[in-house]
């Protein structure tokens, strides 16, 4: 089985609701969560305008997500966005705070640059996660590189639907400029298609 990280957003309201996300996600079956100390509604991390909770309220909402779990195994990821908001000084202490609270991984959102991403393995202690958003306010570096810098794991949650959609854009242009269905850019038949979308 192919474990599986979810993003539980801001765990989608108080420390009661942290919980009962917490116990959902694990009973779906996914090996973890990240959440955030973004208000709600929150926004995608590599746009502007966010907005942060108090750091205490931040670490109740872990202290309550590591209540929660029942299988030691289920991965809790600390997110922050206070880089964006704070400052990186901030955002480190955040991340180092979430640690001490129980949490199993620091995920500090948006490095601005390269000497960021490469500082942050280094002042927080603990594991950390990367996320790498092309187009996005983090540099676009090779995955090698960040696993060198101390990473222990990096996530691409745009790679897929980036591609999806201008795949979509460009084949919606051929259909209205030929009239016909047009060619795609790998054969695939129908019995293919319905193979790969419903496999287990």
């Amino acid at each position: 089985m192919v474990p599986v990280v979810a993003d539980a957003d801001t765990g989608y309201g108080n420390e009661l609701n942290v919980f009962r996300t917490v116990r959902e996600f694990e009973r779906s079956g996914v090996s973890g969560i990240h959440i955030e100390d973004q208000e709600f509604p929150k926004k995608c991390g590599h746009l502007d305008g966010k907005e942060i909770i108090a750091r205490e309220d931040y670490l109740a909402k872990l202290r309550a997500a590591v209540a929660a779990r029942c299988d030691q195994e289920f991965t809790i990821i600390a997110r922050t966005d206070a880089r964006a908001v704070a400052g990186l000084d901030e955002a480190i202490a955040r991340a180092n705070a979430a640690l001490a609270a129980g949490a199993d991984m620091a995920f500090i959102e948006a490095p601005q640059s390269l000497e960021e991403i490469a500082a942050i393995p280094r002042l927080v202690d603990g594991p950390c996660l990367l996320n790498v958003v092309r187009g996005g306010k983090t540099p676009d570096l090779d995955l090698r590189e960040a696993e060198r810098m101390g990473y222990k794991l990096a996530i691409v949650p745009a790679l897929l639907i980036q591609s999806v959609v201008a795949i979509c854009d460009q084949a919606l242009a051929g259909l209205r400029e030929t009239g016909r269905h047009p060619r795609p850019i790998a054969e695939i038949t129908v019995r293919e298609i319905f193979a790969t979308i419903w496999r287990r």
